[in-house]
């Protein structure tokens, strides 16, 4: 089995009796004393194959100091192995050896990590600034570190809508982010400024305790009652006995049954006794649209072609004149009891033929 694999619980066989072993965030983490340091990161490397430097950084944590911690990984048989160790200086006495001489790479970490918390690597070849300007003062991860930036200019929560304009409103209680010290405790006008207004204390009715006295009816207002939203406003007299409405049983109907309030098809009138009737079938429902679809246009029906009029007889004599009163579908009238007379149809195929006789004037 490999070293690595024994830790966290053999940690402080590993690194000897003061180092602790633990997962922190999925992460084997091992806390070493300040001494340890060094050689610990040797036994890392040379023991558990954590040849490979990932980053070095610090934490503040008030109270208590700047954790330091380095990040190696192990890449033996192509499986990653991490490991993260600590260690932890004082904020009065803030310094740590250097880490150069087993890792290189921790070179420019170590100097970010002194200038941004001020923690100082002994040892170290360059610890010169790394990221901010020349004249830059104070180190700016540290939770003491001063937002000069919000104390020239207010916060931007620190006013309510119309505040700016009316000087005499009533202003709400001032609210300080992390890292933004009280202008008049610091800064050009440190001193100068008015103490902020306190917020007048709770009395308990206020603040909801249990030993709050009850509120006390003014004189002739009705007794508060409790009600529910079941029983309705107080308001609202409750029925007497016995006159209370009777409501119908409540039906269960699907879409297809339709809804209770249309009537089925009347029966037969027979005076065989009442049948349940067939539930109808499903999906059929007369309030569902979809089960009898219809076109969103509908073509309208062609216009019946009326019947042609009667052919009327020719007569021989000439045709009668008709007045400009007489329409033309007015018929002639005919004498009482007499029917008029109809020509007979020519046979099929008379009309077509011509007389194959020669006229020749009258001579055989």
């Amino acid at each position: 089995m490999n070293l690595y694999d024994s830790l966290p619980d053999a940690a402080a066989t590993v690194f000897g009796a003061e180092a602790v072993g633990s997962f922190a965030y999925d992460v084997l983490t091992v806390d070493v004393p300040v001494g340890s340091w060094i050689s610990s990161l040797e036994i890392a490397r040379d023991k558990l194959g954590c040849t490979y430097f990932d980053w070095l950084s610090a934490v503040d944590e008030p109270g208590t100091g700047f954790q330091v911690c380095a990040h190696v990984v192990s890449l033996e048989n192509h499986r990653v192995r991490r490991l993260l160790l600590r260690t932890t200086v004082p904020h009065a006495a803030a310094s740590l050896p250097s880490a150069v001489a087993v890792y290189a790479g921790a070179q420019w970490h170590e100097r970010e990590t002194f200038e941004m918390f001020g923690v100082i690597f002994t040892d170290h070849p360059h610890l010169v600034p790394l990221l901010l300007p020349e004249n830059f003062e104070g180190h700016p991860l540290r939770k003491d570190f001063v937002l000069a930036a919000r104390v020239a200019k207010a916060w931007p929560g620190a006013k309510e809508p119309g505040e700016a304009h009316d000087p005499d409103a009533p202003k709400r209680r001032q609210m300080l982010p992390p890292g933004v010290p009280d202008p008049n405790d610091w800064g050009p006008l440190k001193g100068q400024l008015p103490p902020a207004p306190t917020r007048p204390a709770r009395t308990p009715r206020a603040a909801g305790g249990a030993g709050a006295p009850a509120r006390t009816p003014r004189e002739g207002a009705p007794v508060r009652r409790t009600r529910s939203v079941a029983e309705g406003s107080a308001t609202q007299a409750p029925p007497a006995e016995g006159d209370a409405p009777v409501r119908p049983v409540r039906r269960s109907r699907s879409v297809a049954d339709g809804s209770a309030s249309q009537a089925g098809p009347p029966g037969p009138a027979t005076g065989a006794p009442d049948e349940p009737a067939a539930p109808p079938p499903a999906g059929r429902g007369s309030d569902a649209p979809w089960h009898d679809p219809k076109p969103a246009f509908e073509e309208p029906a062609p216009a019946a072609t009326p019947a042609p009029p009667p052919a009327q007889t020719p007569t021989d004599g000439p045709a009668p004149d008709k007045s400009p009163d007489e329409t033309p579908d007015k018929k002639p009238d005919t004498a009482p009891g007499k029917a008029p007379a109809k020509k007979p149809d020519p046979a099929p195929g008379s009309e077509s033929t011509p007389d194959p006789t020669p006229d020749n004037g009258g001579d055989a």
